[in-house]
């Protein structure tokens, strides 16, 4: 339980319908008259057929920590898959807050439903009764939703009181959304026989797009086909003709979900389980025309400020999507999102990513285990949010900063603080498919809940959060891809790809401005003696050391690679003798060095030898490369001829004496 004022946790999906904003509006309602914080952890579920795209939102009900709550509140015919859902239930009971299911009675919680089969009942034997309809379609909603399965059972019961067949050939099962309002359209159509008489829709969405379905195909409703939906939402009411429906206290449901949390905390008694009434609205859909419509001026008004509303939202996510669009880092990507955080009317704004958005792409990666990392699906999370939060975006007051990282645990800085007033904030899942990447918070913000088009502003941010998450790896990966083909991985300078990359341009200046160049060569002396008799490892090591000493001395533009095995090159752009003379006398002075510091059992030694020109056109590089290694050639065989003879002298010498 918090230390200051009551928190009560919100689950819900898809808050853009009318359903779940009424429920939402009511517990606004009285959470406001009595100081609750609220925290609504939404997703956008069930949307499309992309079931990746559903574990990516409903993660973020793992995120919410319900220890720290004093209550939580589940909508919970919202939540589609079943796993999600026994998930979230059970998190709650092992966290033993006061829990209320709103339309699902789950036992050891609260729960406030209305009588879905009494309500559907009453519709199915309006058009029975009323009307003396027997044939009598059916559009029904998922399977596994309790609302769905309960007015599915009241259609098929209603029909066997009075006797009427029930043909399964009438009964549509769809999931709630408009495509299958029109679907089912399409197959009665195509049935054999007269036409249904009524269609009974579980819902109003599937109802609106049923009735829009019939008459662009010439079928006149009310008068060839009635029709009935679920709800009575806004555009139901409002729509030609107005749709006979079953009206929900939705406002009541959401303030008597939070009356409940509270009467809990202060120790009331109170029944764990409310049923509420419902009322059919008889309307022009079934040739009734009961209903009462909106006044004329009014809904011009309502309607005139919709469309604005909406058109001002399209703007919003066209210039949002197209910004967010040009980042190629997090830093712009934080910068141009800045930009239109005001624009959504929330007193707070936080972007927070998980720890291991960065794995693959941040300074800090080790560079042997970084392709391996970033092809790994371990790499992603795809449950929970992981350990750490980074919160790169933070808006309060205000103002903008970046906050110190935190523990998943708190969701949010200062969420629980007594010194935080009261209000509403609102966690939506940023992923990519099914990968998590963080989540998004704002505070006193309507424009989740009022605008349609939040959801796929949501989605905007995240895909462009993922196509700078792909541009930095894209980067990283690039670099090292090239630094393999360009470096020496032993001796850590140019390999022959890298030297031949690194001196093209300036090689061909010298041409063109006809200046010297000096092409150095040098061959290791002793290697193989040093590999007898030390092993490779110290072989390698005198490697390594060469091209430290190359690394050193050419530190004035200078370009050094290993040619390969124990050969390296030295290439210097607008050079003279003296230069040549110096860089060769800083060679050995760096081995003279090393030797006397006894770093190595072994003396580290080298032949070089260097040829300065100025190249004519049609000269490659390499020529002048094979020039120079022939003056280090003979430079070499000089040097065997007089340790030769300077070993014949110590022997002679020892054997006269």
């Amino acid at each position: 339980m918090s230390q200051a004022h009551t928190h009560i946790a919100v689950i819900v999906s898809t808050i853009d319908e009318e359903y779940q904003s009424g429920i939402l509006r009511g517990i606004r309602q009285f959470a406001f008259a009595n100081r609750v914080t609220l925290e609504h952890f939404v997703a956008f579920g069930n949307i499309g057929s992309d079931a990746t795209h559903d574990i990516g939102e409903y993660n973020i009900f793992s995120l919410a920590n319900f220890s720290r709550f004093d209550g939580v509140i589940l909508v919970i015919n919202t939540i589609q898959e079943p796993t999600v859902l026994e998930n979230v239930l059970r998190r709650v009971r092992e966290a033993g807050i006061p829990a209320v299911c709103i339309d699902k009675d789950v036992p050891g919680f609260y729960s406030i439903c209305i009588d879905n089969e009494k309500a559907m009942q009453n519709m199915v034997e309006h058009f029975i009764v009323h009307h003396g309809f027997t044939r009598i379609n059916y559009i029904s909603g998922p399977e596994d939703n309790i609302d769905s399965v309960q007015r599915l059972r009241s259609y098929r019961a209603a029909l066997e009181r009075h006797s009427i067949p029930v043909e399964e050939s009438r009964i549509y099962h769809g999931r709630f959304t408009a495509m299958d309002g029109t679907a089912a359209i399409l197959r009665f159509m195509q049935e054999p026989g007269e036409l249904p008489e009524a269609i009974v829709c579980a819902n109003d969405v599937m109802a609106v797009a049923a009735v829009n379905a019939l008459i662009k195909r010439g079928v006149r409703v009310p008068e060839d086909v009635a029709v009935s939906g679920f709800d009575n939402i806004y555009n139901a009411r409002n729509f030609s003709p107005s749709m006979t429906s079953v009206e929900r206290p939705l406002d009541r449901v959401g303030q008597l979900a939070c009356q409940k949390i509270i009467d809990h905390l202060q120790g009331k008694h109170q029944e764990r389980a409310v049923m509420l009434e419902t009322r059919c609205r008889f309307s022009q859909s079934c040739g009734c025309d009961q209903a009462v419509i909106m006044d004329a001026d009014e809904f011009k008004k309502r309607n005139y400020n919709v469309l604005e509303s909406f058109t001002n939202d399209i703007s919003f996510a066209t210039r949002l999507a197209s910004s967010l669009a040009e980042c190629d880092s997090l830093e712009e990507f934080t910068e141009h999102l800045k930009r239109f955080i005001p624009e959504m009317g929330c007193s707070e704004f936080y972007l927070c990513l998980c720890e291991s958005w960065k794995q693959g792409i941040m300074a800090d990666e080790t560079e042997e285990n970084y392709l391996l990392h970033i092809l790994s699906p371990d790499a992603s999370i795809v449950e929970g949010y992981g350990r750490r939060i980074l919160v790169p975006l933070a808006y309060r007051d205000g103002k903008y900063s970046e906050m110190a990282d935190l523990d998943v645990e708190e969701m949010l800085p200062g969420l629980f603080s007594q010194n935080t007033e009261p209000g509403n904030y609102y966690f939506f899942p940023l992923h990519f498919r099914e990968r998590c990447m963080g989540y998004l918070v704002l505070r006193d913000s309507m424009f989740p809940t009022a605008s349609k088009l939040f959801h796929t502003c949501v989605m905007e941010i995240a895909n462009a959060l993922e196509s700078v998450r792909k541009i930095i790896s894209l980067d990283r990966v690039t670099q090292k891809l090239n630094k393999l083909y360009t470096v020496d991985t032993l001796a850590n300078i140019n390999n022959r790809n890298g030297f031949r990359i690194s001196t093209q341009h300036l090689y061909a200046k010298c041409i063109e401005e006809k200046k010297a160049v000096m092409l150095m060569f040098l061959d290791m002396d002793g290697l193989k003696i040093i590999n007898d008799s030390y092993g490779h490892k110290a072989g390698d090591a005198a490697i390594a050391a060469m091209a430290e000493v190359l690394r050193r001395v050419c530190d004035n533009g200078e370009i050094c690679c290993r040619f390969g095995g124990d050969e390296f090159i030295i290439f210097a752009a607008d050079y003279d003798e003296a230069r040549a003379q110096e860089i060769t006398r800083r060679v050995e002075a760096q081995l003279t060095e090393i030797n006397a510091s006894k770093r190595f059992p072994f003396p580290l030694e080298t032949s070089l030898g260097y040829h300065l020109t100025v190249p004519d056109r049609g000269v490659g590089l390499f020529q002048l490369v094979t020039v120079a290694d022939n003056i280090m050639y003979a430079a070499k065989k000089k040097k065997k001829t007089s340790r030769y003879l300077k070993q014949m002298h110590i022997d002679k010498t020892d054997k006269n004496t």
